[in-house]
């Protein structure tokens, strides 16, 4: 995995990338980063909730569909595609320029969620496929934040080495390192 410290090397693979995977733990603060930088940079945004994963009424769509989804999204010239699973990597880092990886700690995370549970709960929120309402964050789903790092983070490195091991990495572990790189590109924020 070629991670790459935030300086003008890394705002530089940033403001060049065509190809951009923003990968990190629910309630990171991966969705508002990806949105930020698709906009500025003029790249077809592809929330993976929305676009790959979710059916209406918070169905999964089948395997088979998701993989076929993310092929066609892919092959374009120019994307940004924000969601994690590692399961689709083989299809994703080929075609990837950059990889954001948003690791800041679980606690940071879980306050992240509760913040966007307190404004969406209810609500439908624009990277969720139609009819998936925000839900209060349960018990398997605070579990899956508070152990991401020890359960997931070898699986990222892992299939990343596989899959993409020139892929370039920006790994960010705080609110400050996000707005930082962004300065750097020129990017607003």
């Amino acid at each position: 995995m070629r991670d790459i410290k935030i300086t003008e090397h890394a705002a530089n693979h940033l403001r060049h990338a065509r190809r951009i995977l923003v990968i990190g733990c629910s309630g990171g603060g991966t969705s508002t980063l990806s949105r930020k930088i698709a906009t500025a940079l003029d790249l077809p945004y592809h929330p993976m909730d929305r676009e790959v994963f979710w059916l209406a009424g918070w169905v999964q769509r089948p395997r088979a569909e998701q993989r076929e989804i993310i092929s066609q999204i892919v092959e374009a010239e120019a994307w940004l595609m924000d969601g994690t699973n590692p399961s689709s990597f083989d299809l994703r880092l080929p075609r990837t320029d950059l990889v954001i990886w948003v690791r800041l700690p679980r606690w940071r995370c879980l306050i992240g969620v509760y913040r966007r549970a307190a404004k969406f709960v209810g609500k439908h929120r624009p990277e969720m496929a139609d009819g998936c309402v925000e839900k209060r964050p349960n018990r398997e789903f605070l579990s899956y934040i508070w152990n991401f790092e020890r359960r997931f983070a070898p699986m990222i490195i892992h299939e990343i080495e596989k899959h993409g091991p020139t892929v370039p990495v920006i790994t960010l572990k705080s609110h400050g390192e996000m707005a930082q790189l962004l300065d750097l590109a020129g990017l607003p924020h």
